[in-house]
């Protein structure tokens, strides 16, 4: 497998709500999210996605609803040209101290199992404590905090607790950008 990218899902690919993305129909596209993942995937990055999903757990959705959001993901990045490889997410609530929820790296480690992977050579992108501290706690060369859905309050406990992301984007576009440069 080549260079991987890792993205988190609510507020890096999609606007995030207080209320959670519970079906299609609220699933919404952050500007130049898709354009993004396109130019990952022309520069030859494999593009994961790796995202906690306690609507199935809290009972908010279902797991036929959560394929028709992913579904709406997918086929929206692919109709500029980009492609998903893989999506892999946790059902589990905050407090069932399941291995895969982040800042745990079960997520990326079933990634790496499946593709067997060099996760230092891998980034991870994401919004939250959660992304950078999961990116690190599985080993990844790099963490970027983007500042679209919870970025901005993320990178203020971050600071505080002393974890430095690698880069921290504007957007998901902004930090693809500095991916393809760092990767030479």
């Amino acid at each position: 497998m080549g260079k991987t990218v890792f993205l988190d899902r609510d507020g890096v690919i999609n606007i995030d709500s207080a209320e959670y993305i519970k079906n299609e129909s609220e699933f919404f596209f952050i500007d130049k999210s898709p354009e993004a993942i396109a130019k990952l995937t022309r520069a030859g990055f494999d593009i994961i996605v790796i995202t906690n999903q306690s609507v199935l757990a809290r009972k908010f959705t279902t797991s036929k609803e959560l394929e028709k959001i992913f579904n709406k993901m997918t086929t929206g990045v692919e109709a500029l040209g980009g492609k998903i490889k893989d999506i892999f997410f946790c059902p589990h609530m905050p407090n069932s101290g399941c291995s895969c929820r982040k800042p745990k790296p079960g997520l990326i480690f079933q990634a790496k199992e499946k593709y067997d992977m060099d996760l230092s050579e891998s980034y991870m992108v994401g919004d939250s404590v959660k992304d950078i501290e999961c990116a690190k706690n599985a080993g990844c060369g790099f963490s970027i905090l983007v500042k679209t859905g919870n970025g901005q309050e993320a990178e203020k406990i971050l600071a505080e607790k002393k974890i430095n992301p690698d880069f921290i984007a504007q957007n998901l576009f902004d930090a693809v950008n500095w991916i393809i440069q760092q990767s030479g």
